[in-house]
């Protein structure tokens, strides 16, 4: 029987914040911004949790921009374009699908969004499918959304989620029922949570690569 591996996108399948400093470095060189700009962008950014529409308005705001559509247009498009994936991440993939597991995206955001990065890195095709909480009306860490991912899949509610964020990722997969694997991206786990990954890695591939060692 195929083993279930929810993976998480931005900053787990794809190093958002690497693709974020180059979208952030080559837009204010653009507009007149400068290294003082970028250092805000990546900061007020806030890892992609600040609000897309009013991060645009404080952009536009900053740099005495007449609109922020067009800012939330170029935000939108230039992070897919940024995007470069791992070479490791496709042979992880591609060997863990050989070995019976069906890997299915689980991610936050606008289906439109989070599509355009899966198309753009060629993840929709290594991939038996994915889930964006846009899509269904649920949003991690609640445990809905992994079982609809499991649901996309055609599996039960069993298996393992790889992940960088400590709630969603983590807290919400061990809630539902799953195994999981924290991406550490060099920080530490904070000590005083009622729960803990099973396992720890440093990326992605690894992640994968670990699993199927296992």
């Amino acid at each position: 029987m195929a083993v279930l591996l929810l993976l998480d996108l931005d900053n787990t399948l794809v190093d958002r914040t690497a693709a974020f400093r180059r979208w952030a470095a080559h837009w204010a060189a653009g507009h007149g911004g400068g290294p003082d700009d970028i250092d805000w962008l990546i900061a007020t950014d806030n890892d992609g949790y600040e609000p897309r529409e009013r991060f645009a308005r404080r952009i536009a705001e900053r740099l005495g921009l007449p609109r922020s559509e067009p800012v939330l247009d170029e935000l939108r498009a230039g992070m897919v374009a940024e995007l470069q994936l791992d070479p490791r991440v496709p042979r992880a993939l591609a060997a863990a699908t050989a070995a019976g597991w069906s890997p299915v995206v689980v991610t936050n955001g606008t289906v439109r969004q989070q599509e355009a990065k899966l198309r753009h890195t060629g993840l929709d095709r290594l991939v038996t499918g994915w889930v964006i909480s846009e899509g269904v009306g649920v949003r991690k860490p609640d445990a809905r959304i992994f079982a609809h991912a499991a649901a996309e899949a055609g599996l039960p509610l069993r298996g393992w989620m790889i992940g960088d964020h400590i709630e969603y990722d983590v807290g919400g997969a061990a809630a539902a029922g799953l195994d999981t694997v924290w991406l550490s991206r060099g920080r530490r786990w904070p000590g005083e949570l009622p729960y803990r990954p099973d396992r720890v890695a440093d990326d992605c591939a690894s992640a994968i690569t670990a699993l199927l060692q296992a």
